[in-house]
């Protein structure tokens, strides 16, 4: 691929703009429109973005493959630990209300959480499935 400057600028400061977003949209999502799966997605393309201008290589050497799969268990711990915690504290599964003293201060603890873990499984697993198809041509 013959390398533009422009794009390559364009991608520099762009990338840092569109994580923020996924990151306001992560943690604005229990208050309005947003939440997990949204910012996920979010930050997924914002490296999409920077391998399709920066190449395939580059961005595997920014993210490897293997830490995207420790993300993706990662964040399906983050989701159903909240749910395990909430057992152990004597509730059913993602009852929140446990989780703090004021029922609706848990509710709120809760669903930051598990939109956490579900927006890092996102993000690792859309990354993952794009890594897979860019590839191919290399095998």
């Amino acid at each position: 691929m013959k390398h533009n400057l422009l794009l390559r600028v364009i991608a520099k400061y762009l990338f840092p703009v569109i994580a923020l977003f996924a990151f306001y949209v992560q943690f604005h999502g229990d208050f309005g429109p947003g939440g997990g799966f949204q910012a996920g997605v979010i930050l997924s393309v914002a490296f999409i973005f920077y391998t399709l201008v920066y190449g395939l290589e580059t961005a595997e050497q920014i993210i490897p493959p293997y830490v995207l799969r420790i993300l993706a268990s990662t964040g399906v711990l983050i989701y159903a630990g909240t749910g395990v915690v909430t057992m152990l504290m004597g509730g059913n599964f993602l009852d929140y209300d446990l989780l703090s003293l004021n029922p609706i201060e848990g509710q709120h603890i809760g669903i930051l959480v598990i939109e956490l873990g579900g927006g890092i499984t996102v993000s690792a697993i859309m990354l993952m499935i794009f890594f897979a198809f860019a590839g191919r041509a290399r095998s």
